[in-house]
């Protein structure tokens, strides 16, 4: 799949801006290193944090070879704008694990600081859910998509609010498996066709 096709579009609510994701693109990189100073960023996603102008190329690289080899899916998440211009960065979300004919597939997200508590996490999760379906869970064929998980630590609370708001339930508890997950976490699932309510 290409990148450069692929947007999705969150309209505005209420209370709310719209929201655009699409995929990474060089010229994101100032915004990206500003937000990874963020310490609570840096706690749960550390994974995606970056240093440095030139780390955060290199990560955004990585990112659009994964979207050439079919297997991840990570969207830069920004408050749309009116006219041309692109919005401020608020986000990631990211679909991973994907393969031909796989039945479950994983989920992922973070938050910038100054973007907390205003929805915009489970909107354009709900968007990248759709999307996902859409593109991997096709009608009637039992082989695609049929299952996203969403992982986070146990002690991360605002992540369980998140999925419990995007219509993802709690599954199961993860045992702590360090080094890579050192503390217990939290599966949370959303099936294909479960509509969120």
């Amino acid at each position: 799949m290409t990148a450069a096709v692929v947007a999705l579009d969150v309209p505005a609510t209420p209370t709310a801006s719209a929201l655009r994701l699409r995929p990474w693109r060089p010229a994101d990189v100032t915004a990206l290193v500003e937000v990874c100073r963020d310490p609570v960023l840096r706690r749960w996603a550390s994974r995606s944090v970056v240093e440095t102008e030139e780390d955060g190329l290199r990560w955004i690289r990585s990112r659009r070879r994964s979207w050439e080899a079919g297997d991840r899916f990570s969207f830069a998440v920004f408050e749309a704008q009116p006219g041309p211009g692109q919005g401020e960065l608020v986000g990631q979300v990211v679909l991973k694990g994907v393969a031909p004919g796989g039945r479950t597939a994983e989920v992922g997200y973070w938050t910038a600081a100054h973007a907390r508590g205003r929805g915009v996490a489970p909107r354009a999760l709900e968007a990248l859910t759709t999307w996902a379906f859409d593109t991997y869970g096709a009608p009637g064929d039992a082989a695609g998509l049929q299952r996203l998980e969403l992982v986070h630590q146990e002690d991360n609370v605002a992540s369980c609010r998140v999925a419990h708001k995007s219509g993802y339930e709690l599954d199961r508890v993860l045992t702590a498996s360090p080094p890579g997950f050192p503390h217990d976490g939290h599966v949370h699932v959303r099936h294909k066709g479960r509509a969120l309510v």
